[in-house]
């Protein structure tokens, strides 16, 4: 199995007998609840379209496979959502197949997939690799595998000495503690998870947020002491350990 990053996304493409391109956390609609609430941005959800579809062009995948949180609204769904999801799902669907495992945002999801797109939401295994949301306990039998997930929406921001900074979506990559996510012991390979990073630009929270109040089982299982980070073009970062060496924004 290889890993392909595609910084331009973010996006994943996992190549074992077959090419699995995954995204996560589109948060179509995002801008209709920033709107609710004060913030005023035009709808980006045509340039989202524009940028998966270069990865799409770029990966030639066999699947594209979906992470969860294509939409934004919970518990409905706006009517941002219902005017530009289903084109943009038909669009995708005349490129690749497309599969999804839905997010905790993803009520009424159903609208706008067929059902034999829709994954379980505890998370399935695709050509060998678990693939899950991010945001309840997996399936069991997703012990022992690479585990690939959304939700955490990964984001780091560094500084150096003399105040120059980068700010950053990014993979995180980790062992998990299995008992911690209740899977069975059992002799395997041990259980490894991939966070990806949001494809909505939109949409970050702070890793080092993550690593002082874990919100979801997998951040609360993973090996933060052998946690380490990607960029999106997949450049390693280092350890988690080394991020407050170069002052991470620890509110942002």
């Amino acid at each position: 199995m290889n890993l392909e990053f595609f910084g331009e996304g973010p996006a994943l493409l996992v190549n074992h007998t077959r090419r699995v391109l995954a995204v996560a956390d589109l948060h179509l609609g995002i801008e209709s609840d920033l709107a609710r609430h004060g913030l005023h941005f035009r709808s980006r959800s045509r340039d989202r379209l524009e940028r998966l579809e270069a990865c799409i062009r770029e990966a030639a995948p066999d699947l594209l496979l979906l992470l969860g949180d294509v939409k934004h609204g919970v518990p409905f769904t706006s009517r941002q959502e219902y005017r530009e999801i289903p084109e943009i799902i038909e669009r995708l669907r005349s490129l690749v197949p497309v599969q999804i495992v839905p997010g905790n945002h993803d009520t009424g999801i159903e609208r706008f997939f067929e059902p034999r797109e829709i994954l379980p939401k505890e998370g399935a295994i695709v050509d060998g690799t678990g693939y899950v949301h991010g945001h309840m306990y997996p399936e069991l039998s997703l012990a022992g595998r690479l585990i690939i997930t959304g939700h955490h929406h990964p984001l780091i921001s560094l500084r150096d000495e003399v105040g120059c900074a980068m700010r950053s979506p990014v993979y995180l990559f980790s062992p998990v503690d299995e008992r911690c996510l209740r899977f069975p012991p059992g002799d395997r390979e041990p259980t490894r998870v991939l966070f990806m990073p949001a494809f909505n630009e939109l949409s970050g929270y702070d890793l080092m947020r993550t690593v002082r109040d874990p919100f979801s089982p997998f951040s609360r299982c993973i090996r933060w002491d052998a946690a380490e980070v990607f960029l999106p073009d997949g450049t390693f970062i280092g350890p988690v350990s080394s991020l407050e060496e170069y002052g991470a924004d620890q509110e942002s």
